[in-house]
């Protein structure tokens, strides 16, 4: 099985605990024997490099230097996130399983290549604006909202981490609660059914247990 994992942040680079998990998820994915991809941001260490535990990162960079914000910094990343991921995708001829989407903003990568390259998605959602600016409905904050429902809809599957958050997806987006699996990370044998989730994509995944 081969994953491609799609995260704005990774170490070295660390923001907040969406690095450490995306770390340890794709250890535990790589000792059960999946080849796993991980697609991220970094100034200046880029290209792709063969990590000690195993895992593949494909580290980009924004040809695009100056912001006025976190969208338009986001949205020209992405770009670059898909020519990475494309690279990716034929160098293992055109045989990738699954891509998995860390928080919002690289969904508009992971649609795209849904799209283009008919590979399937999992958004793994880890906060959501209406939490991160509460009530808030600005323009800016309307279009990350929307780059939001984006990856719920067009995701085959989606990832929370507490039922309270499996719950609010619901309220706030109207996504349908069996299109959403609750995986708690220090729960015992989570990495068992992140497994079972990506299998769920079966006719495109050919996993075996």
């Amino acid at each position: 099985m081969r994953v491609i994992i799609l995260s704005w942040e990774y170490p070295p680079r660390i923001v907040g605990q969406l690095a450490y998990y995306v770390k340890e998820l794709g250890v535990q994915l790589v000792k059960n024997n999946v080849e796993v991809y991980v697609v991220t941001y970094h100034d200046y260490l880029t290209g792709l490099y063969n990590e000690p535990e195993g895992i593949k990162t494909f580290r980009v960079a924004n040809p695009v230097r100056t912001h006025t914000g976190v969208l338009t910094w986001v949205l020209t990343l992405n770009q670059e996130v898909e020519r990475a991921a494309s690279n990716i995708y034929y160098g293992a001829n055109k045989h990738i399983d699954l891509i998995d989407a860390h928080d919002w903003h690289f969904i508009p990568a992971a649609v795209t290549l849904k799209k283009a390259l008919n590979i399937p998605f999992v958004y793994s959602v880890e906060s959501l604006e209406e939490h991160r600016s509460h009530g808030a409905n600005s323009p800016f904050n309307m279009a990350i909202k929307s780059i939001e429902w984006l990856g719920m809809y067009e995701a085959e599957k989606l990832i929370v981490k507490s039922e309270w958050m499996r719950d609010e997806v619901s309220r706030l987006y109207k996504v349908p609660l069996e299109k959403v699996k609750v995986i708690q990370p220090k729960s015992a044998g989570w990495i068992k059914e992140v497994l079972e989730t990506y299998k769920s994509l079966k006719g495109r995944v050919d996993y075996e247990s």
